[in-house]
C-alpha cells in the first residue's frame, strides 16, 4: 500500500501579503439563500462540508488533469470525520494528532491499493480549502493522486482555537474486490 500525507500550517510559504489576503478572505459573512454551499462559512455550530460539492469539485480538477473522478466513500467520510474532530479538539494540525494516518486507515479496516490525506486548518469555506490545497505543490499533488476513485472529506469546528475550522481530506484506491 502507498501512503501520501503532508500538511502546510495556513500562511506557510505565502507572502505576508498574501497570508494577509488569505485572511481577510476567511471574514465571515452571511451568505444570500441560493449562494454555492462551496463559499458556506463552516466555522458554525454543527455546520457540516457539502461532500458532494466537494466531490464534484475535486473530480472536475482531476478529470481536467487527465485523471479519473472520485466519489464520496462512507468509510472513508468517517475516518475524515474523526480526523478533522481529533485536530479540532487538540487544536492541532497534525497527520498524527491522534494516529499515523496508515494506523487510521487500518484501523478503520478500509484496504487501500494507494491513499493520501490533506489536513489543514483556518479555511472557513470549501471554496478557501480547496484553493488552498489547490495552491500547495503536497496537497495538489495529493488531491491528483493517480488511481484514487473514492475520497472522504470533513470539517470540524473548533470555537476557541485561532483556525476555528480544521479540515481532513482523504482520497484513495480502495484495494480490488472493494466496492
Amino acid at each position: 500500500m502507498t501512503f501520501r500525507r503532508r500538511a502546510v500550517r495556513l500562511g506557510a510559504g505565502l507572502s505576508m501579503l498574501a497570508a494577509a489576503a488569505l485572511l481577510c478572505a476567511c471574514a465571515e459573512r452571511d451568505l444570500p439563500s441560493g449562494e454555492p454551499s462551496f463559499y458556506r462559512s463552516l466555522a458554525a455550530k454543527d455546520a457540516q462540508v457539502d461532500a458532494t460539492m466537494a466531490a464534484s469539485m475535486i473530480s472536475g480538477y482531476r478529470t481536467n488533469n487527465g485523471l479519473t473522478p472520485v466519489t464520496v466513500d462512507p468509510e472513508l467520510m468517517k475516518l475524515a470525520e474523526a480526523q478533522a474532530q481529533a485536530m479540532a479538539s487538540r487544536d492541532t494540525l497534525s497527520h498524527d494528532v491522534a494516529r499515523s494516518f496508515h494506523d487510521r486507515l487500518k484501523g478503520g479496516g478500509y484496504r487501500a491499493h494507494t491513499a493520501a490525506e490533506n489536513v489543514g486548518a483556518g479555511y472557513h469555506t470549501l471554496a478557501q480549502a480547496f484553493s488552498g490545497w489547490r495552491d500547495s505543490p503536497p496537497h495538489r499533488d495529493n488531491m491528483l493522486l493517480k488511481g484514487a476513485t473514492r475520497m472522504g472529506i470533513a470539517a470540524a469546528y473548533a470555537p476557541k482555537s485561532k483556525y476555528k475550522v480544521f479540515w481532513a481530506l482523504i482520497l484513495a484506491e480502495p484495494e480490488e474486490g472493494r466496492g
